[in-house]
Order: C-alpha cells, then sequence, then structure tokens
C-alpha cells in the first residue's frame, strides 16, 4: 500500500511548510536557505524536512504487522 506512505509525504509536507513558515516568519526573520529569506526559507526547509519525515513514518506504519 504506497498510498499510506504517499499521504503521510503529503500530510507532512503541509504541516512541515505551515510551521516552517509560522516559525520563520516570527522567530528567524534573517534566516537564509535556496537564495530564500525568513518565512520563505524557513517554509521550504519545512516543507523538505516534512516530506522525508512523513514517507518515513509512513513507511513505519505500512511494516507494522496486522493482528
Amino acid at each position: 500500500m504506497a498510498i499510506v506512505i504517499v499521504g503521510g509525504m503529503v500530510l507532512g509536507a503541509v504541516v512541515g511548510l505551515f510551521l516552517g513558515a509560522h516559525v520563520g516568519g516570527n522567530f528567524t526573520p534573517d534566516f537564509r536557505f535556496l537564495h530564500l529569506r525568513g518565512y520563505e526559507a524557513t517554509g521550504v526547509l519545512g516543507l523538505l524536512l516534512g516530506i522525508f519525515v512523513g514517507g518515513a513514518l509512513g513507511a513505519r506504519w505500512r511494516r507494522r504487522p496486522a493482528r
């Protein structure tokens, strides 16, 4: 069921994007990443981290043995 992994990646991306933009807009306005600054940079970083973390959690949940 690859849909679990993809769903985890999409959910992680959305959550990571919003959390990253919130942190960057409020706490780290001078942060730079990929020629972006502030909430844009932390939003992109949160998006990328959310994709990886969401995919890893989806893969872990998928491998759980059925009872």
